[in-house]
C-alpha cells in the first residue's frame, strides 16, 4: 500500500501561512544547504515551473509520483497562469467549487475525497502520494495521512492558517527522524502510530 505524506512547511508555532495563507516569508530560509536537501531528498516537491529555470528539471522523482492539493494551494499557480504546477507528477486538486479542470493533466476531486485517496493508496507502485496542502484538506484527510514531514522555519506567526484545519481529533504519530540546518530550519519526520 502506498503512503500519503503531508509534506508541509510551518512556523515554530504551527502555522502554514499567515491568516490569508501567505507563507512567502519562509522562502528566505531556502539557502544553499536547505535547497540541496530539497533537491537531494524531495526533488518532486518543487513545482515544475521552478525546476526548469534552476536546471533541475531532469531530477527523477524519489518519493512521490502523485500529488493532491487543495483549491487554495492550486490557485497560487493559477494566478500566475500555471495550470499544471506539478507536471512531473499525477496531479489531483480537491475542490467542490472548481467544476472543470483548466488542464487535462489535472484531475478535480469534487466528491468522496477520502474514497479517492484510499483508491490511490491501494495502487501498486513504489512511490507515494504527496499531500501538498492546505489546512482544510489536511484536516479532512487526517485519518488517511501515513507520514508527516514537517519543515519548521524559525519564525513565529502568532496566528494564521493552522497545519490542520479541523476539529479536535487526537491522532498519534511516532517521531522517525530529525534533521537540523544551519539556517535554523528543522525537518521532522513522523509515522502514523497505528
Amino acid at each position: 500500500m502506498r503512503k500519503l505524506t503531508y509534506f508541509v512547511a510551518c512556523s515554530i508555532d504551527g502555522f502554514i501561512g499567515d491568516p490569508g495563507g501567505d507563507a512567502s516569508s519562509m522562502l528566505a530560509f531556502v539557502d544553499e544547504e536547505f535547497f540541496g536537501f530539497l533537491t537531494g531528498e524531495y526533488p518532486e516537491t518543487l513545482p515544475t515551473h521552478g525546476r526548469r529555470p534552476l536546471g533541475i528539471d531532469d531530477l527523477p522523482n524519489k518519493r512521490f509520483d502523485t500529488i493532491i492539493q487543495g483549491r487554495a494551494s492550486y490557485d497560487v499557480a493559477l494566478r500566475e497562469g500555471i495550470t499544471s504546477p506539478y507536471a512531473h507528477l499525477r496531479e489531483y486538486v480537491a475542490s467542490r467549487s472548481l467544476k472543470e479542470s483548466p488542464d487535462p493533466h489535472v484531475e478535480i476531486i469534487a466528491e468522496d475525497l477520502v474514497g479517492k485517496v484510499r483508491e490511490l493508496k491501494a495502487e501498486e507502485g513504489g512511490l507515494g502520494i504527496y499531500l501538498c496542502g492546505g489546512s482544510q484538506l489536511a484536516g479532512e484527510l487526517l485519518g488517511e495521512i501515513d507520514e508527516l514531514v514537517i519543515k519548521t522555519y524559525p519564525q513565529v506567526y502568532g496566528s494564521g492558517m493552522p497545519m490542520f484545519g479541523s476539529g479536535f481529533a487526537l491522532t498519534d504519530f511516532t517521531l522517525e527522524a530529525v534533521r537540523t540546518f544551519g539556517n535554523g530550519v528543522l525537518v521532522r519526520t513522523y509515522a502514523r502510530g497505528r
